[in-house]
């Protein structure tokens, strides 16, 4: 099930990887829609509100715990790329257990902060306690969260991509039945639909673990793996931490959007929240374009081959403008029919207001695209400055927007917001990446 992806075409090696990777986010999203549209149609708009406004929140925490893993694959993956198994078993070891104290301290901290942060952020009196239900659950899950992460991220560093998506696929459907179950049989709300989501991400942790067992004999780890190496620690920490650094500076940027729409009241609340679900769900293609890339460029830097990073970095561009042009397509023309899943044909304030945000951000789905591929592989290149960089200047462009758009053309200018910070990031990473590349060429010799 290993694949080494320093050999053979990087085009195809790149699309067979992120295609696997694809079915499992596009798996994930969909279970996250199910809860979107059981809560629209089956609790109402202001429970859908409730949800929506803890959009931000949820990233600044669980973007945190994907980073991190995706950072500690990094090493795993150079150290795959190098055939240096040794080293390999105890970054995998260092991380289970780096991971786990981390997941303790995220789960308490988050769970101070949501209430108090709810309040910081405008969010709406009529639906505050029901997001803080919601929130309180998700954030007692991130055990099973950042574990199911971790291991799906090991995988895919030995060029894995399928195994987590046949995972997924069974987790999402005890997610659905849960969610049907929760909220409509047994009346639990916004409480049900949260339960429903860590219970599933639990089984996709468990599913993964007994699978590695079975069948990596690789990754069988010894007692020497486990024990405490401060320096690969250490490793792990510089590339892991810079990279959920990375997406929670991002989500301190959304959380401040959300901010300016919670004064907008419970509806645009919704549409924006509504909006956002359809968009992470058509840009899957890009950001697992650039999760493929994270390994390619890894495995390709421990086997010293910085001219096929290049050429993955060319293919990568290709396939990102061809998706970006097909993801304009479906949300230009479907956008209010998706609009219509979640939301009662009735609301038809709303599902303009949705629509709306489809058209305005679809248009810069390139420059989207091309911050996944630069940034990601950046990290793969063991760069946790340049992907951290880059989302404080996204963080400073999306504030920016936020606060003076509106001001001069309402709920658009807060449409406008994200699609500034994405070229903004995407000029950054598009030079720092070629300086880091320059950089790499000077100390390391060049193989074929």
């Amino acid at each position: 099930m290993e694949h080494d992806m320093s050999r053979g075409n990087p085009t195809k090696l790149i699309l067979f990887f992120m295609l696997p990777i694809l079915g499992g986010n596009l798996f994930q999203q969909f279970y996250s829609m199910v809860d979107t549209f059981v809560v629209g149609r089956f609790i109402g708009v202001h429970a859908l509100a409730a949800v929506g406004a803890t959009g931000g929140m949820t990233f600044l925490i669980i973007g945190f715990v994907v980073g991190l893993t995706a950072g500690f694959s990094v090493i795993i993956s150079q150290k795959f790329g190098a055939k240096d198994p040794q080293a390999m078993k105890k970054a995998v070891a260092m991380s289970c257990l780096t991971a786990g104290i981390l997941s303790i301290l995220v789960s308490a901290f988050a769970l101070l902060t949501s209430r108090p942060l709810l309040i910081l952020l405008n969010t709406p009196s009529d639906i505050i306690d029901d997001a803080n239900a919601y929130l309180t659950i998700i954030y007692i899950g991130i055990i099973a969260t950042i574990y199911y992460n971790l291991l799906s991220s090991i995988l895919r560093a030995l060029g894995d991509s399928k195994s987590p998506l046949y995972f997924l696929l069974i987790a999402s459907i005890l997610n659905i039945l849960g969610d049907l179950i929760a909220v409509i049989q047994l009346g639990m709300g916004v409480q049900g639909v949260a339960l429903a989501t860590v219970l599933s991400q639990s089984l996709s942790a468990l599913f993964c673990l007994i699978y590695i067992l079975k069948r990596y004999p690789s990754l069988h780890l010894e007692k020497t793996d486990w024990k405490l190496d401060k320096d690969m620690i250490t490793r792990l920490l510089r590339i892991g931490l810079p990279s959920a650094l990375q997406f929670s500076v991002c989500a301190l940027g959304v959380m401040i959007v959300q901010a300016t729409i919670n004064k907008l009241g419970s509806n645009t609340v919704a549409a924006y929240s509504v909006g956002t679900k359809i968009e992470q769900l058509v840009t899957q293609p890009l950001v697992t374009i650039g999760l493929a890339m994270t390994t390619f460029a890894g495995q390709n830097l421990g086997a010293g081959k910085l001219d096929r990073i290049h050429k993955g970095v060319k293919s990568a561009t290709l396939i990102t403008i061809f998706f970006s042009l097909g993801c304009f397509a479906i949300l230009y023309f479907f956008g209010a029919p998706l609009a219509r899943l979640f939301i009662d044909e009735s609301q038809k304030e709303v599902i303009i207001q949705v629509q709306t945000y489809l058209n305005i951000v679809s248009l810069f789905f390139i420059p989207l695209g091309f911050i996944f591929i630069y940034r990601n592989t950046c990290q793969g290149l063991g760069s946790g400055l340049i992907p951290l960089l880059s989302s404080f200047q996204e963080l400073i462009f999306r504030t920016l927007a936020a606060i003076i758009l509106p001001l001069h053309f309402g709920y658009i200018g807060i449409c406008l917001s994200s699609p500034i910070a994405w070229i903004a990031a995407a000029i950054l990473l598009f030079f720092a990446y070629r300086l880091k590349m320059k950089k790499l060429m000077l100390v390391m010799p060049m193989k074929q």
